[in-house]
Formats: structure tokens, C-alpha cells, sequence
């Protein structure tokens, strides 16, 4: 099973920096630890510079991403707090079929709303419907 974890990187910073990233390790051994054969994809881990991409390469390595959250089988979407890009990302893996994972406080929010297959309001909500088997129960 294909994973892509989207979440917030920039939000509303205006600055070139980054919102602490540490929920992305967490989110990927939550997912490890559920299914066997879990493959998921960090776009963090294999872009870790960026912010410094000149714009040819930032351009293409974005619509990259997002072209893969309609290729894999689900998006995991850490918002704490509204993001652009992660918004976009739900929105392919939504219209392509796919597995939409939130993980968001925001849950009156329509992206959030509407888009998502299950809500979890923080990392503990997501970790105990994995531990439960409720998020397991979202893949037939």
C-alpha cells in the first residue's frame, strides 16, 4: 500500500523557513506499524533543500508531488493549520479516488470537511484509530 504524506511546510510563513517538520516520522512509523507493506513517501525527506530550489526545479518537483497524491493510495494530511499545498494534494487524491487521511483540528474547515474519508483532530487521534484498527478499516 502506497502512502504520501502531505502536511504543512511553509503555510503562512512569508519568510523563506519552515514549520517544524517532526510529525512526518511520527506519521510514517504510525503507518509501518499497520501495514506490513506500507510504502510512504515523505516529500521532505527527499527534498530537505526546497527552499532553495531555483524555480524550474521547485516548479516541477511541486506538480510532481501533486500528480503523485492521484497515483498512490493515500494521502495522509498533517494541517494543524491551513496550508495551500496540502490542500492541493488532498484535492488530487480526492478527484483521482484515492484515501484522504486528515489529521487536522480544523475540522469545520470544507477542504478539510468534504474531502476527507476520516478526520483525526491531532497525532494521538491518529495513532489510536491505527492502534484500534479503525484506520485499517478505511482500505477494503
Amino acid at each position: 500500500m502506497r502512502f504520501f504524506i502531505a502536511g504543512i511546510m511553509q503555510g503562512s510563513l512569508v519568510d523563506a523557513e519552515l514549520h517544524t517538520q517532526n510529525y512526518r516520522s511520527e506519521i510514517a512509523a504510525i503507518l509501518r506499524t499497520c501495514f506490513v507493506d506500507a510504502d510512504v513517501y515523505d516529500p521532505m525527506a527527499n527534498h530537505s533543500g526546497s527552499l532553495h530550489y531555483d524555480d524550474d526545479t521547485a516548479k516541477s518537483t511541486f506538480l510532481g508531488h501533486n500528480k503523485m497524491c492521484g497515483e498512490v493510495d493515500a494521502v495522509i494530511a498533517f494541517a494543524p493549520e491551513a496550508s495551500m499545498g496540502t490542500a492541493i494534494e488532498m484535492w488530487e487524491a480526492y478527484r483521482n479516488g484515492k484515501v484522504v487521511i486528515t489529521i487536522s483540528p480544523m475540522i469545520h474547515n470544507w477542504v478539510v470537511k468534504y474531502i476527507s474519508d476520516a478526520v483525526y483532530e491531532d497525532l494521538g487521534a491518529f495513532r489510536t484509530a491505527a492502534a484500534t484498527g479503525d484506520l485499517q478499516k478505511l482500505f477494503p
